[in-house]
């Protein structure tokens, strides 16, 4: 396949773009330094720009046949990035006939097939507090989802708790809050599970969490 992955830079970004590599698929990437970004391909296209970038989201995403986002916030980034950009990759994907989207949000933001328990209420009254600017992380990723969901795509979104640095075990857990999930996954783990909802159905059009 023929991808664009938007976030590649980040810490689950690069092994989504090296097990997608790995994979045989074409990469499209977006990044904002060119020259940080360490991956090098004979079939990865690296662009420089910023996914709140209209045009560079269209150069990134056209004749592709599918898009993964990996986005998060880091220090500095604008409170709606995630609004902004999947607004961005959206419009792109819609003028160039692209289908199926893949994105990333964390385990606080809610979904109706969710069964929480008290730890995970626990968590998400505190992603609401407005401190260490986790409540506008939270509202952002909320907003990115309903953008989403909206859009009439063939779209996943995959929710994450805690990531770690860790080596991928193979296997992991696929549920919803406090219903078959845990606390925390691999990046790596993560990224074969993101890779593989671009051609599986099983999960379309919902919020699944991969944990251990």
């Amino acid at each position: 396949m023929k991808l664009a992955i938007f976030g590649a830079s980040g810490r689950t970004g690069r092994p989504l773009v090296e097990q997608a590599l790995a994979q045989g698929h074409e990469v499209a990437v977006l990044v904002r330094d060119t020259a940080k970004f360490p991956i090098k391909h004979e079939r990865l296209t690296v662009v420089q720009g910023d996914a709140t970038d209209a045009q560079k989201v269209e150069q990134v995403v056209a004749g592709k046949d599918g898009v993964i986002s990996a986005l998060g916030h880091v220090k500095g980034s604008p409170p709606d990035l995630l609004t902004s950009a999947i607004t961005n990759i959206l419009a792109a994907m819609k003028k160039n006939g692209v289908r199926r989207l893949v994105s990333l949000t964390g385990a606080g933001v809610p979904d109706p097939l969710d069964q929480p328990k008290l730890i995970d209420n626990l968590i998400r009254a505190l992603f609401k507090l407005p401190i260490g600017g986790m409540k506008q992380v939270l509202q952002d990723s909320v907003g990115h989802v309903e953008k989403i969901k909206a859009s009439r795509l063939d779209w996943v979104i995959v929710r994450g708790p805690r990531l770690t640095e860790d080596p991928p075990k193979g296997q992991y857990r696929v549920g919803y809050v406090g219903k078959d999930s845990g606390i925390q996954v691999a990046r790596a783990d993560l990224a074969d599970f993101m890779l593989k909802q671009l051609t599986d159905n099983q999960y379309l059009h919902k919020l699944p969490v991969v944990s251990y």
